[in-house]
């Protein structure tokens, strides 16, 4: 029956290769890449021909022009085929172009091909239903990858056009949808112990695990920024959020350690080089917690000599003249490039180091402050050069 199907599959490659060659070329067909794509998207499911997938990516590189006519040859191929060789290639064909930096790739939006019901018809549904979940859960994947990138790209031109920033709470959302994909990238995986053994799928978890690890990155580097915005800038409903971004990394580092254990287990080449699963201080979450409760500020003028909030304002720049003291005889500034408390009454004098507040990195485990603050062992007078 194997043989039979190889044959028949061989067969359905030449007859679909002839058609595309004597097609009449338009603005969206192109025979020569689409015989490539036919050929790089074969039904053997024990070979991949890299010459033909590199010829395709080349057309690509060589000009944005062919990118219509590539996604079209591939959306016609993925349409027609009910083969799991065929439909897995084209996804990795797919994913390979996403990786292309190409401005033209973040307008697609949604797939021009739909395999979210997916279903082999060349054997029994019992022998290959894994191999159907798995093509499912990829073409989901990259489905909701593109059209998360298209929303972010229009999002940005729309930026640019009123000149307006980010609000915190669309950053937050911003990683609750990326949290969202990765979420959906977890759940391609073999489904039985017989994909372990298939290249195909090896290859395909490959390219999957390049993926998690770079969208991964990605998430800690944004979840680390953000925080720290929080923190500087958030109240109680954006400190809520935060919250549930940050209880929901420490779910998804578990989850992502038992799938690189997996990967790794069935011989995914790229796995070994995984990235460390980063862990968030329990501290942060703490604080986290308070903000959102609003007990933080509380507590933050309770360690400040229990001054009244009004009396007190955090101030967070790069360099800060602060006044310390005004007299009629003269005047002295310190300057410093660290977090302050200082009073709005210039007049009034306060401990710094009881009132003092540091930035952590919320992905470090011994929470190292990452702008400590050394108050000045010597206040040393800047002369008047204004007044003569």
């Amino acid at each position: 029956m194997t043989v039979w199907i190889r044959l028949t599959g061989a067969v359905k490659d030449k007859g679909s290769i002839w058609v595309a060659r004597f097609a009449p070329p338009t603005i969206l067909r192109n025979p020569i890449l689409e015989t490539a794509v036919i050929k790089a998207t074969s039904h053997d499911e024990n070979h991949i021909d890299y010459k033909n997938v590199e010829r395709v990516m080349q057309w690509l590189a060589a000009s944005p022009l062919h990118l219509k006519p590539l996604v079209f040859s591939l959306s016609l191929r993925m349409k027609k085929t009910r083969s799991w060789p065929v439909a897995l290639k084209g996804l990795m064909l797919m994913h390979g172009i996403f990786c292309c930096e190409i401005p033209a790739l973040q307008k697609i939006g949604r797939l021009p091909f739909d395999l979210s019901d997916f279903t082999d018809r060349h054997s029994t549904s019992d022998r290959l239903w894994g191999f159907n979940a798995f093509i499912r859960s990829y073409f989901t994947y990259l489905d909701q990858r593109s059209a998360f990138v298209s929303s972010e790209h229009q999002k940005r031109i729309t930026k640019q056009r009123k000149e307006t920033e980010d609000t915190l709470m669309r950053e937050l959302e911003r990683l609750q949808k990326m949290q969202s994909l990765i979420d959906t990238i977890l759940e391609i995986r073999p489904q039985s112990l017989r994909m372990y053994s298939v290249a195909l799928i090896l290859e395909a978890m490959d390219c999957v695990v390049v993926e998690l690890s770079d969208m991964y990155r990605k998430l800690c580097a944004e979840i680390s920024r953000i925080l720290l915005r929080i923190y500087d800038m958030g109240g109680k409903i954006e400190a809520g959020v935060g919250l549930r971004v940050v209880q929901k990394a420490a779910v998804q580092g578990e989850d992502l350690a038992c799938y690189f254990e997996l990967c790794r287990e069935i011989g995914v080449v790229h796995a070994s080089r995984s990235p460390k699963i980063e862990r968030i201080s329990e501290e942060n979450i703490r604080t986290l917690e308070r903000m959102a409760n609003g007990d933080l500020e509380k507590s933050k003028y309770e360690e400040c000599d229990g001054r009244h909030p009004e009396q007190v304002e955090i101030r967070n720049e790069e360099k800060a003249i602060v006044p310390i003291s005004v007299s009629k005889e003269g005047s002295g500034t310190v300057i410093t490039e660290k977090w302050e408390l200082f009073d709005v009454d210039v007049n009034a004098s306060f401990n710094y180091e009881s009132c003092m507040i540091s930035s952590t990195n919320p992905f470090l485990d011994d929470s190292l402050s990452l702008v400590p603050y050394n108050p000045p062992h010597s206040q040393v007078d800047i002369p008047d050069l204004i007044t003569f």
